[in-house]
């Protein structure tokens, strides 16, 4: 250690000549062209550093309310077995041919009295899916695979108005339930979920409960343990967070259950959002129903393998919850809920506007360093390096959080996931900022599913091509930004400003990731086998 203080070039020598040299102090002075520069990065490190404190906030709201928990062991009461409510499970596809017969089938094993209980299957396929589905409905309806006849339907549209909402909202039309079930294609829920959730309804003020997604799939790729860690996040310290605390929180579109009544007080299933789940989420908590969130009862799903339909989905999310603000928060802000109930909603309704702002930080990261290095390094430590921890460290002390949680034996391979997190993160911006301009300027677009493969293990071989989403210009743009990023890092390595280079490089991770994953996954299986792009009789999303 000594050696390397005393030789010419070591660390010693660095901070000498960089941070301890007084020559030139004094000599900088302000222009125009610093302070025209300087001002939106110290507005966006703000901005960012109030949604990344709010992350510590949902941390702490998680364990200060701990004891107001909710479990699906502890109801408030307990239906009588002659008195449980009808219920309606509704199963909303849209070509989902591959997993299908998985989620029929884990619905129809479900324990619950057959005289209380019915299945629609509402298809809004352009595909085969239609024969298959329509196929499966019938089989499981006469009585399949040791089971007796079901109480299973199916109903097919053929105009798709209004998408998933239009269809969920169709089907209440003929539903019998007091109870609405909501499973998406990718969902196979377990055989005791209606047991473990339906007493929460015993409360006559209950409007929705949700319960926890976990993961097929999650050991399938390194995205899809990243994904997995991201969702943790969302559902352990997000939805764990805001209900315990006693806020506003929503349902996530799948693996809830609703009460009929509230969604008809609610004003029904609307579809001027991508988000109708969130939409109605709010409508019926500004009408007074209550919401449990059930984080002890899990509802296994697939995550997507691919990188485009990661994309697509955060996309379609990141949009979805800008609509829904911009329709929603004007009634929550002018409702009598409390006052941090409407911080709460602020936070969670705008927080993906921090991507056009990581577009900007990313413009002025390396000439605002430059400049401030100039200026001080004392600065720097003191303004800068607070703001820059309290935008970007609390997401990583927030998954790691969610994973501690859920897994305390070895929540610290989540270590090894962090920095790709925070790249995947990076290399969203480009995707998720177009989605988010489009929201705040009206521009409308369909509804975009996230394609399902019923792929859980590592090596399975996929149908891939089948619904693959076209790529566009946007994995070029990725590419092109991760190159100047790059020339940044060389920059900040030639000047010898090496503490900026660790989070430039997250930078070009990020970005070369995301870009580079989107042009390559599917290229060498259809080398392999010959066959072309699907071309889809359906609208996409990116």
């Amino acid at each position: 250690m000594t050696l390397i203080y005393a030789e010419p070039h070591g660390l010693g020598h660095y901070w000498r000549t960089h941070y301890a040299q007084r020559t030139f102090q004094g000599m900088y002075r302000w222009n125009w062209f610093d302070v025209a520069l300087l001002i939106p990065y110290f507005i966006v490190m703000l901005i960012l550093a109030f949604y990344g404190v709010h992350r510590y906030q949902l941390v702490w709201l998680y364990y200060r309310n701990r004891k107001r928990a909710q479990h699906s062991s502890a109801p408030p009461a307990r239906f009588a077995e002659a008195d449980l409510p009808s219920v309606t499970i509704q199963l909303p596809i849209f070509n989902e041919q591959y997993v299908i017969d998985r989620l029929v089938d884990a619905c129809c094993r479900m324990d619950y009295p057959r005289d209380r209980f019915e299945i629609q299957v509402l298809d809004d396929s352009t595909d085969e899916t239609r024969d298959v589905a329509a196929g499966i409905v019938q089989r499981y309806a006469e009585g399949t695979e040791g089971l007796p006849p079901q109480p299973i339907e199916y109903i097919h549209r053929t105009d798709r108005h209004g998408y998933k909402a239009g269809a969920l909202d169709a089907g209440l039309n003929t539903a019998r339930g007091e109870l609405v079930a909501i499973f998406d294609a990718d969902f196979v829920p377990p055989a005791d979920w209606l047991r473990r959730v339906v007493d929460q309804f015993a409360d006559p003020a209950v409007g929705m409960v949700q319960t926890r997604w976990t993961h097929l799939n999650r050991n399938y790729s390194f995205l899809t343990q990243v994904e997995a860690i991201l969702l943790d996040g969302h559902f352990v310290l997000e939805h764990g967070g805001r209900s315990r605390a006693g806020v506003f929180f929503n349902f996530n579109g799948t693996a809830g259950m609703w009460r009929r009544k509230a969604i008809e007080e609610a004003g029904g299933w609307q579809h001027d959002t991508l988000t109708e789940d969130t939409d109605l989420s709010y409508r019926a908590q500004l009408k007074g129903w209550q919401f449990r969130y059930l984080q002890d009862v899990e509802c296994p799903a697939e995550l997507p393998i691919e990188m485009t339909a990661f994309k697509t989905q955060q996309a379609r999310w990141a949009k979805g919850l800008i609509q829904t603000g911009k329709k929603i928060l004007p009634r929550v802000l002018n409702s009598d809920a409390p006052w941090h109930t409407k911080l709460e909603a602020w936070y969670h309704l705008t927080a993906n506007i921090s991507y056009p702002l990581m577009i900007v930080l990313s413009t002025l990261l390396m000439p605002a360093m430059i400049i401030r290095s100039w200026q001080g390094i004392w600065q720097m430590l003191l303004i800068d390096f607070p703001l820059f921890m309290a935008s970007t460290f609390s997401i990583s002390s927030f998954y790691l959080v969610s994973q501690k949680e859920l897994f305390p034996r070895r929540w610290y391979r989540t270590f090894l996931y962090l920095p790709f997190l925070m790249a995947l993160g990076v290399g969203l911006t480009i995707t998720n900022t177009k989605a988010v301009l489009e929201a705040l300027f009206g521009v409308q677009s369909a509804f975009a599913r996230t394609p399902k493969y019923r792929v859980q293990k590592k090596g399975e071989k996929t149908q891939a091509q089948k619904y693959r989403k076209r790529l566009g210009l946007i994995p070029w743009i990725e590419l092109v930004i991760g190159c100047y990023f790059a020339a940044t890092v060389w920059y900040a390595i030639a000047s010898e400003n090496y503490f900026t280079v660790p989070f430039l490089l997250l930078f070009v991770l990020g970005y070369w990731y995301t870009g580079l994953l989107s042009l390559l996954q599917g290229r060498f299986e259809r080398l392999g086998t010959g066959s072309a792009m699907h071309e889809k009789p359906y609208p996409v999303g990116i």
